[in-house]
């Protein structure tokens, strides 16, 4: 998922905003243009991870939240330009993991510049180490989330922590909920935060240009 705030996601949506359902149609078709997008009911920020031909996204106050196949990339630097420039002068965070693989990877830039871009799974490796950690990956790095137990097997696996926990630990630093693993109560219900899903296809003309 790709979220842009003005300024601080984690608190604007720790307020639970009401979701601005005509602003988010004019956004989703601005950042798609060329697909034909059809409204098929809502989902939440509980499910930020759409088949490949569904949309699911929302516009509130000071934070827009978009979720679909264009962000799970290998390397978040690439991320096409029109998705960071929709960020303006604001704060554009782009947070993807797949547990098949144990991979995640995040990136945020500001102003339209990278800030930091980090991509990572045990199979690959590092694949994007792009600017300084953030407070909160410090104790991942520092080895005081190991992924397994046994000295062995610490010496084995290639991270000092599990990517999946670490992408956990971002989606609270950043957004203020989590998904998976112990669940602080003092945290937000992602499922309270609605996202509007749309069917997406290719509009007939544009596959002549």
């Amino acid at each position: 998922m790709l979220v842009i705030a003005d300024s601080n996601a984690r608190e604007v949506l720790a307020g639970k905003p009401a979701l601005d359902r005509e602003r988010t149609l004019k956004f989703v078709n601005a950042l798609f243009p060329g697909e034909t997008l059809e409204p098929i009911g809502d989902g939440s920020l509980a499910s930020t991870c759409p088949p490949n031909d569904e949309i699911h996204i929302g516009c509130f106050s000071g934070v827009s939240i978009i979720a679909a196949k264009e962000f799970g990339i290998d390397h978040p630097s690439k991320l096409p330009q029109r998705f960071i420039a929709a960020g303006g002068s604001g704060v554009v965070t782009l947070h993807a993991m797949h547990s098949v693989v144990d991979w995640f990877a995040y990136a945020i830039w500001k102003d339209e510049k990278l800030i930091r871009s980090l991509s990572l799974s045990p199979d690959s490796g590092i694949m994007e180490d792009i600017g300084q950690c953030l407070p909160f990956e410090e104790p991942y790095w520092s080895g005081e989330h190991p992924a397994v137990d046994s000295e062995e097997e610490k010496d084995a696996y290639p991270f000092p922590f599990h990517p999946l926990e670490l992408g956990e630990e971002t989606l609270k630093d950043r957004f203020g909920y989590q998904l998976e693993g112990f669940i602080d109560p003092s945290l937000l219900e992602p499922e309270s935060i609605p996202l509007v899903r749309y069917k997406r296809s290719r509009s007939s003309w544009w596959k002549f240009w």
